[in-house]
């Protein structure tokens, strides 16, 4: 559980909260309410996320719920440790997307006393750990992981099901090439996805029948 009140004065070291789980989980949502916080109490925020995130807006962090919060879009992540220095928290969104240094940048910025928000998928679509969010859940401080409901059982969903034939890993969607599955769901969707590709290519192509001369 995430604590803010639990900050020694006398200590000049921040942290690092993950906001993690599926897509249509609310991490966006989460991510932007504990940064208005900060922005409340009069805190400098800076908030970042990848440039390639263009979904909603170029250079707002939007949930899908539509509740936004100004950012600065990035090419890497090396950008952010120039355009955080004198801030009393920064917050990143779709964290994945980023290449592994993030996970130094977040570091070194907490070590010098910030407070380092981010939020970010945890799974792919297949199902494997996402990109540099390990490695950033296993140094934060406090992680939560937030959960979506499945669409077709109504169970806590933790998996992000990719109903767009693209196998591309970096493919940005919303509810036409996505949904969130509970485990069960998911594991009978990539089943049947599996069942129909092991049928598709298992057809025996018959050669040209040849003409009678009768």
């Amino acid at each position: 559980m995430f604590l803010e009140n639990t900050v020694n004065p006398k200590e000049q070291f921040g942290w690092i909260e993950v906001i993690c789980g599926s897509m249509f989980s609310g991490k966006t949502e989460e991510l932007i309410r504990r940064l208005k916080r900060a922005k409340f109490a009069k805190q400098k925020v800076e908030i970042f996320k990848p440039m390639v995130d263009k979904r909603y807006h170029e250079e707002m962090v939007v949930s899908h719920d539509a509740n936004e919060i100004r950012s600065t879009p990035v090419p890497a992540a090396a950008n952010i440790r120039l355009l955080a220095d004198d801030c009393d928290v920064v917050g990143i969104d779709e964290a994945q997307f980023f290449d592994d240094e993030i996970v130094t940048v977040c570091n070194d910025l907490a070590n010098k006393g910030i407070r380092v928000v981010v939020a970010g998928l945890d799974m792919d679509f297949k199902g494997n750990p996402f990109g540099p969010m390990p490695a950033l859940m296993a140094t934060a401080e406090y992680v939560t992981k937030v959960h979506a409901v499945c669409t077709r059982t109504g169970n806590l969903a933790n998996y992000s099901f990719r109903k767009a034939n693209n196998n591309k890993l970096v493919f940005l969607g919303e509810t036409e090439e996505y949904e969130p599955l509970s485990r069960a769901a998911y594991y009978k969707a990539m089943l049947k996805e599996k069942v129909s590709a092991i049928e598709v290519t298992s057809e025996e192509v018959l050669p040209p029948q040849k003409k009678s001369n009768d």
